[in-house]
């Protein structure tokens, strides 16, 4: 049977009311995981289809009593929210710290860096002696385990050696794996990067 115009609109309105009362992403960004030239760099492009959906960038509701631009970070379910206006917030996919390496707690943004240098920490060197030759920092690049941005934790006791940054490991992204940081796609970093302000409030939830 065709359906008058009118009715067929209803129907479609009334479709659209429910999905949005089932709790769906208000928008997703599974098409923006494609190559991206940044700073002379080529970061290729996410197999974004080998990673589960539920980890792809996603503008969804989020009830919070904390302001707008605050990070929160869940490392249980493996998600990063950055807090918008409205009831809403944009939630990213997360790789976080393996056990024994997880960190939890509030911190504050006080540096953001581009393209950064990363240098391994003396227990890690102890643990992994081949990382010795960039004890004096590995240069950035594509290869580089801080990947196109970092954002700096720090907390009253000054630096947490805790970072948010990006990763070419796309496959740790919903796994514990990590030395702590808690780790996104480069694509994702870049995107938090541009929506987060210096001395923002970072959660951390274990």
């Amino acid at each position: 049977m065709k359906l008058k115009p009118f009715f067929a609109a209803a129907v479609l309105g009334l479709s659209a009311a429910l999905a949005g009362c089932a709790g769906g992403p208000a928008q997703i960004f599974t098409s923006n995981y494609g190559t991206v030239t940044d700073a002379g760099y080529q970061l290729p492009s996410v197999p974004i289809t080998k990673i589960p959906r539920q980890y792809h960038r996603q503008i969804i509701s989020y009830e919070t009593d904390e302001k707008p631009g605050t990070i929160i970070v869940d490392t249980r379910e493996k998600f990063l929210y950055l807090v918008m206006e409205n009831g809403k917030a944009m939630r990213y996919g997360i790789g976080v710290g393996r056990e024994g390496f997880e960190w939890s707690g509030t911190a504050r943004v006080a540096m953001k860096r581009e393209w950064p240098t990363w240098t391994p920490p003396a227990p890690m060197i102890k643990r992994q002696p081949e990382l010795a030759k960039w004890r004096g920092g590995m240069p950035p690049g594509l290869s580089n385990p801080l990947g196109a941005r970092a954002l700096y934790l720090f907390n009253k006791g000054g630096d947490t050696g805790y970072r948010l940054h990006g990763t070419p490991e796309w496959h740790s992204i919903g796994k514990a794996m990590s030395s702590g940081c808690i780790r996104l796609l480069n694509q994702d970093i870049i995107d938090l990067y541009n929506r987060t302000q210096i001395g923002a409030k970072v959660v951390v939830k274990g």
